[in-house]
Parts: C-alpha cells; sequence; structure tokens
C-alpha cells in the first residue's frame, strides 16, 4: 500500500500542476530533452518573463518535479568567466497518486519476476506487440509516442524518448523490460502504418529510454 509520505509527495506534485503556466513550464522543461534547460529558454517557449518563468520552475523544483544544476553556459571558465547558470531537468522521481491508495506497482514487480523466471519472455513481447498493433492506422507518429507516456524529441535521425514509462521496472528487470517496451513501441509503429518509414532499435543512454524512432532511410 502507498506509504502516507508517498501520497503526500504525489498529491504535492499534482497540486503544483493545477496552474496552466507552472505546467506549462514543466512540459517546456520535458520537451528540451534529457539535458537541462535554462530559465531563458524556459521563459522563450511560454512567452512570459524570465522572473515568472524562474518563479514557476522553483515551485516544480519544490514539488519533486524537477532537479536543479549550475553551468556556465558559455563555456568559460575561470575569472570573468561569469556566475554558472541556474539549470533545470525532469526529476527521475516518480509520483503515483491513488485515491484510495493502491499498489498496483507491487502487483507489477510480482508479475515481472514471475514472467523472468519462469522464461516466458518471449510471450510477453509477443503481447507487447500485439498490443502496440492496436493502435489506430495512420497516427501521426509524435502523437503515437505521446499518447502512450512517452516524451519526444526530434532529432535529425527520427525520435528520442526522453523518459521510460516503465522505467521503475526497467532498473529492476532490464533485459525483460526493455525488450518488451521495444517490442511494443514496434507494434505501435505497425499499428499506425508507420512501420515503413520508421523502426524503433534498442539505443539505451544514460537519461532516457532505451529505445529510439529511427526513420528507416537515415544512416
Amino acid at each position: 500500500m502507498t506509504a502516507p509520505d508517498e501520497l503526500d509527495a504525489g498529491l504535492a506534485a499534482l497540486g503544483a500542476l493545477t496552474d496552466g503556466v507552472r505546467r506549462a513550464a514543466y512540459r517546456a522543461v520535458l520537451a528540451a530533452g534529457p539535458g537541462p534547460v535554462g530559465r531563458d529558454e524556459v521563459a522563450e517557449a511560454l512567452g512570459v518573463g524570465r522572473t515568472l518563468a524562474a518563479f514557476h520552475l522553483d515551485k516544480l523544483v519544490d514539488a519533486g518535479l524537477l532537479e536543479v544544476s549550475y553551468a556556465r553556459r558559455t563555456g568559460r571558465t575561470g575569472p570573468g568567466a561569469g556566475r554558472p547558470a541556474k539549470l533545470y531537468r525532469a526529476s527521475a522521481t516518480e509520483h503515483a497518486i491513488s485515491v484510495p491508495p493502491r499498489d498496483y506497482r507491487t502487483a507489477a514487480e510480482l508479475l515481472a519476476e514471475s514472467v523472468e523466471r519462469s522464461g516466458a519472455d518471449t510471450a510477453l513481447f509477443d503481447v507487447a506487440r500485439e498490443h502496440g498493433r492496436r493502435t489506430p492506422p495512420g497516427t501521426d507518429v509524435r502523437e503515437l509516442l505521446t499518447a502512450h507516456g512517452y516524451v519526444p524529441v526530434e532529432t535529425p535521425a527520427g525520435f528520442q524518448l526522453t523518459n521510460c514509462p516503465f522505467h521503475r521496472l526497467a532498473e529492476q528487470f532490464p533485459p525483460l523490460i526493455c525488450g518488451m517496451n521495444l517490442a511494443m513501441v514496434s507494434g505501435l509503429l505497425e499499428g499506425a502504418g508507420a512501420a515503413a518509414g520508421w523502426q524503433a532499435r534498442m539505443d539505451a543512454a544514460p537519461g532516457r529510454c532505451c529505445v529510439v524512432v529511427s526513420k528507416n532511410n537515415s544512416d
């Protein structure tokens, strides 16, 4: 069952996103990709002043939704290089709210461990791909990925997914969950009729999903 402190943290995170500008600031940080983003970039994306953007960004930090780091954006070091800029990136902490509390996470962990122990990973991958194929044909690839909990960031080769909807399970059962993830995204592309132009492939890297979506004509 969800502990009281976890529920309080989840409610605080939810409350922080009720403000429209703050919610837009959070989305702007997510859309910036796996790297950190500064106040000026968020202010420009939202069309608001730097001070207002900073206020909402810091509120998101207080709620545990963003993390802060400091770096000089000019690349210069030493005297005269200026103060390090305050940068923001999405927190890896997950917030789940269920009223009354439910513990689906434990059920997912037990099921994943059972599949791993029994060697039924192939069946899981088949089910994940079939699930993906149920998506309506003609769906835009970016919209398709966003609707399934990913945050796609466009690159010259296609899309990097800056988050994993199964992050906690992927940390505990990497081959199983990452394989399931790849199978489901592949199925989504097939169901949308986009497999001729796009492909899902494994490309694990820190700070983002293990799966990327590439254009078939990319090098």
